[in-house]
């Protein structure tokens, strides 16, 4: 063996590797390319940000409290520390819901909007929503927190819409505009949707093309445990086959996660489809999907905290979900009501 003969075929092999990890980072940099943007949702911030949101300081974000106040006032901030602004009026983020329109002993409270208008179809609408509120302080004096629920999910919608902001800042907006919608009073009867669907819709439901529902998306549950990622998936065939071929379409593409659909059963006893905020949005003929990880032992209990979060999971499962509004807010057609 002749090893100075090695030597070109070697630095030939090293070259050709070079070249081809260069043509695909350069791939993978293109402006249209939305892994590029996926890769920006990360395990970490996802973390920074719910150590923050799910923290004692906000008190397990009870309607109408203290600790629910400082909770829109995070999300506000966040949402003018990136840029991204209110389609209400300028600064104003809060839609204001009073008192009255609850039940019982409840404080006036707010949804929290912010949106990216559209560059081709700005009128019509991708919803991701998520409820920011949960349940407060139990009689003992225990904060619950309710990471999972629904913390897991307002981050993601965080995330999301960082990602959503690089993307027009690189000059590729979406198509079609994108409503980051954090609806309060979720815990005690879907309260904040229904204000925003039935009373105050600041785009028209007409107008809406989907909404995507995040409720809980950061733990895993029993039927699980030791099997690899996985996120069930309600009411996406419910009213528009088509919302139902593209989230299957867009997952075998990009993430390839085992999408688990018992929930969406007629005749599932636990009737999860009626119980958060996308559903709400069906009942006005707006084409849903609701992610979710199906219930825990933390279940609205104390315990419900940040470490327990399985965030490399949750940085799946909500680059998932960017991919699937992607497409949405993308694709020529809008998806169709059946």
């Amino acid at each position: 063996m002749k090893p100075t003969k090695l030597i070109p075929l070697f630095c030939f092999a090293v070259l050709t590797l070079s070249c081809k990890s260069w043509q695909n980072e350069k791939k993978l940099k293109n402006s249209n390319n939305p892994e590029y943007y996926a890769k920006t949702i990360t395990a970490k911030e996802l973390k920074e940000k719910l150590y923050t949101y799910a923290s004692d300081e906000f008190e397990g974000r009870k309607t109408g409290e203290p600790g629910q106040k400082k909770a829109v006032n995070y999300l506000k901030n966040h949402y003018e520390s990136i840029q991204i602004p209110s389609p209400i009026a300028e600064g104003d983020y809060f839609q204001e819901i009073p008192a009255s329109y609850f039940k019982g002993n409840i404080k006036a409270s707010e949804n929290v909007l912010a949106y990216i208008k559209g560059s081709e179809k700005p009128d019509e609408i991708i919803v991701i929503s998520a409820h920011l509120d949960h349940i407060g302080v139990s009689e003992n004096g225990q904060i619950n927190n309710g990471a999972d629920d629904d913390g897991s999910g307002t981050v993601a919608i965080l995330e999301i819409a960082e990602a959503f902001k690089i993307a027009e800042k690189k000059g590729n907006a979406p198509k079609r505009s994108i409503l980051f919608l954090h609806v309060t009073a979720e815990e005690i009867g879907l309260y904040g949707s229904r204000y925003y669907t039935n009373e105050d819709p600041v785009f028209p439901l007409a107008n809406t093309v989907a909404n995507l529902n995040i409720d809980m998306i950061g733990r895993v549950d029993p039927k699980h445990e030791n099997k690899g990622n996985y996120l069930y998936l309600i009411g996406s065939d419910k009213l528009s086959k088509e919302l139902h071929n593209v989230s299957e379409e867009v997952n075998k593409k990009y993430i390839n996660l085992e999408l688990d659909y018992t929930y969406n059963d007629e005749n599932d006893p636990n009737r999860f489809y009626y119980r958060s905020d996308h559903y709400n949005f069906a009942k006005n003929n707006v084409p849903v999907i609701f992610y979710f990880n199906g219930t825990h032992a933390d279940y609205h209990r104390p315990t419900d905290t940040v470490e327990k979060i399985n965030y490399e999971f949750l940085e799946t499962r909500t680059r998932l979900i960017f991919h699937t509004a992607w497409e949405l807010a993308n694709r020529e057609e809008r998806v169709k009501l059946d």
